[in-house]
């Protein structure tokens, strides 16, 4: 069993870090947050949980204005450009131990994360104070950037800051890719029941992203005191694992758009050679279009989990807390 909010909260105190918690709804985007947080002062952070082909999973945190560009971050790691995917919720509960919308570095306090990489965006080092989950979305605390290395530092983590922004990155035989070393050593095998929904069962296993893909938040200008609001949603809790397997829904979908784009072949000289065809046509379309659906199936899924929240609950006055 992970760490809980309160543990994590205690072991931050024993290090003699200076830090605010702020209680909030359940929030699932950045964008939520910024409506409890946008007017303190500091950056508040968009945090991603990634695997690539290799069973090898990554935090990419970042500033909520920074742009990350999942095919060039994969190339600079030296993955090629389409080695890394959005990680499983299945995936996310059984690694990072923490719910759907609460992705942060504080996770790494967990044993089952000693095989997951981390990528910090070099931008928290200008701000004044910077803006986490602690395990949990229903609150986020705020810290500078020097006291989160110390926090790093004493669970046996070097925090290693790069410019996520680096748009043309040049890779090849005389310059390797500069964020190689952040590759995990070690790969996470997941039990059984957890398995099969992170990897989507495809004959070439690519996921590569489609042209242009990029992962995007809007910067949230900030200033001094905001009052603090806290929810006490009605029922409010994870998504039932049957109805949130995202990858099983994707798949169906491009299982179905395979079998539309087979049906449309009638040329003669290509339907002698359509047992050859066929899976190369079914593995470029999945290549073409996963990343993609699987996003957007994400962003749906969260949004009506987001509205269903709201929707069910009550909110009164609360209290920052130190």
């Amino acid at each position: 069993m992970g760490y809980s909010k309160d543990q994590l909260l205690q072991q931050l105190k024993e290090l003699q870090i200076d830090f605010s918690c702020y209680d909030h709804p359940v929030v699932l985007t950045v964008e939520a947050q910024a409506k409890y947080l946008g007017n303190l002062g500091g950056g508040l952070s968009k945090n991603l949980f990634l695997k690539d082909k290799k069973h090898r999973f990554y935090i990419v945190s970042t500033l909520a204005s920074t742009t990350v560009d999942l095919k060039v971050l994969s190339q600079r790691l030296g993955l090629g450009k389409g080695g890394l995917r959005m990680a499983s919720e299945e995936a996310l509960l059984e690694i990072l131990q923490v719910p759907l919308g609460s992705v942060t570095p504080f996770a790494l306090i967990n044993d089952s994360t000693r095989n997951v990489s981390l990528v910090l965006d070099q931008g928290f080092k200008a701000q004044n104070l910077c803006f986490f989950h602690p395990l949990t979305n229903d609150m986020t605390i705020s810290l500078t950037a020097r006291d989160l290395d110390q926090f790093l530092i004493s669970i046996g983590r070097n925090p290693t800051y790069v410019d996520m922004e680096l748009a043309n990155p040049t890779v090849g035989k005389d310059q390797p890719p500069d964020l190689a070393a952040l590759v995990p050593s070690g790969i996470i095998v997941l039990p059984d029941s957890f398995a099969k929904a992170d990897t989507v069962q495809c004959p070439s296993e690519k996921h590569a992203p489609v042209e242009n893909k990029t992962v995007t938040a809007t910067a949230v200008k900030q200033s001094n005191h905001a009052p603090g609001v806290k929810v006490k949603p009605q029922g409010a809790g994870r998504p039932s694992s049957s109805n949130s397997n995202v990858s099983k829904f994707v798949e169906e979908i491009l299982d179905k758009m395979s079998t539309v784009v087979l049906s449309e072949v009638t040329n003669e000289s290509v339907q002698q050679h359509r047992e050859l065809l066929g899976p190369a046509i079914s593995d470029k379309v999945r290549e073409r279009l996963r990343l993609d659906l699987e996003s957007l199936a994400v962003m749906f899924k969260n949004t009506v989990y987001t509205q269903g929240l709201v929707a069910g609950s009550q909110t009164e006055p609360l209290h920052k807390c130190k």
